[in-house]
């Protein structure tokens, strides 16, 4: 699941009643339905939609979906939603984990709950819980985000270095090792889009820590964890061995262009990566570097997650159910079609006992990387989402600019968490 910028915008801070319609007229069970889906990144969930309107089209030839690839998809969301316009909106809706309890809560009554009309018992809890308000559940949990390195073999080797070496090692280890790829190879060690945030949440998560606490009150200023961020990324930069780009597509060319050695992401980045496929065998995975100074810190995070959501305006809401529910909740051969071709770890429980988790890829020189995958997804940190994940996000990101341009990071902190106390008292 490709995780892409959004912004808030205005109506975030007031909540919003959308009214629900009108129960559907009774219709010919078999006349023809099309769902209408939105959701993004061709290679990832927009492919596992299409593959599961396969598997339910077996038995409901009737039923068929639009699936539209939208790429600022929460912020289309917002603004039709802010307008009270449903009009032009799905049926089924893609939203990552960390905005799933921010849009149901400001906006009240325009997702409808899943309880009773899925069976969500079988997915992994955390997954649950990033999309339960007040005791309802309003997500059918797809992908887990389980994030790792992954690096060129080729390139690494040219250095005279080992993918090992790069494996359980720290931020700063890592800038080392850096170094000498990029003097051996010419080559940056990984990649990022400029002003994306992946970065930003991927450290905070393998840290245990967020930029919210227990009360959901921003914690930016004091977050020793946000400070090692700013330090890290100062050096990365300064190293030369991060190489930030504008846009997705020009991330995506620095893996399958060979513009970099590699890039730390989510898993559901493998189905980008295995787009060059002139470059089969060359890949290997590492898990994720940790900070020294963090005595919470780990070698496992997650980046991006996300789930399906079923707006109440919809009149087709029983069939957009009953099309999660024996697909996304209830297929396990869904599950092993997906894997190999786009790397989508689900967290339905039953696929994980699937063989095709366990088997040597190819494309990654015969490394078993979905069962490496499974056991780091199952060492990721807990941590408790907020409500203004991306304003906080966008603070950090601010505060950590303008320290690197040589501003000073005490008035940059505060800064940054005066402006996302000021947005959450709108």
């Amino acid at each position: 699941m490709s995780n892409r910028t959004v912004h808030d915008g205005p109506g975030f801070g007031k909540l919003f009643q959308i009214p629900a319609p009108p129960p559907p007229p009774p219709t010919d069970p078999n006349a023809p339905v099309e769902l209408l889906v939105w959701c993004w990144d061709p290679n990832f969930n927009v492919f596992a939609m299409r593959e599961a309107e396969k598997i339910y089209k077996r038995d409901h030839p009737n039923v068929s979906l639009d699936v539209q690839d939208i790429t600022e998809i929460e912020q289309k969301l917002l603004t039709a939603l802010a307008a009270n316009d449903t009009s032009t909106l799905p049926d089924i809706i893609l939203m990552q984990d960390n905005s799933i309890q921010k849009f149901v809560t400001n906006f009240p009554g325009a997702f409808l709950p899943v309880n009773g009309k899925v069976d969500i018992s079988k997915f992994a809890q955390f997954k649950l819980d990033v999309g339960n308000v007040n005791g309802r559940n309003y997500g059918v949990p797809f992908d887990n985000g389980a994030t790792a390195f992954f690096l060129r073999r080729d390139f690494v080797e040219q250095a005279g270095l080992r993918v090992s070496d790069f494996n359980d090692i720290t931020w700063d280890r890592m800038i080392e090792l850096g170094r000498i790829v990029k003097e051996k190879t010419g080559l940056p060690l990984f990649s990022f889009v400029a002003g994306g945030g992946d970065i930003v949440q991927l450290q905070l998560h393998g840290a245990g820590t967020w930029v919210f606490d227990a009360e959901g009150k921003p914690y930016i200023k004091d977050n020793p964890v946000v400070r090692e961020i700013i330090r890290v990324y100062k050096a990365l930069m300064d190293s030369g061995i991060l190489l930030e780009v504008p846009d997705w597509n020009s991330y995506i060319g620095t893996m399958n262009k060979s513009l970099s050695v590699g890039t730390i992401q989510g898993c559901w980045i493998i189905g980008s990566i295995t787009l060059a496929t002139d470059q089969s065998g060359k890949w290997a995975m590492v898990n994720t570097p940790r900070f020294a100074n963090i005595p919470t810190a780990t070698n496992y995070a997650s980046q991006g997650g996300s789930g399906w959501l079923v707006m109440a305006h919809s009149r087709k809401a029983d069939r957009a159910f009953d099309f999660l529910d024996k697909t996304f909740a209830g297929s396990v051969e869904f599950y092993q079609t997906i894997l190999p071709p786009s790397g989508a770890i689900g967290t339905w429980l039953p696929a994980m006992e699937a063989a095709v988790y366990t088997e040597p890829q190819p494309f990654f020189g015969g490394q078993k990387i979905y069962e490496d995958l499974m056991i780091f997804a199952s060492k990721v940190p807990q941590v408790k989402f907020g409500l203004y994940n991306y304003e906080a996000r966008d603070a950090v990101q601010r505060a950590m600019l303008a320290v690197y341009q040589g501003g000073n990071i005490d008035p940059a902190l505060a800064t940054a968490q005066q402006e996302v106390e000021f947005l959450m008292n709108q």
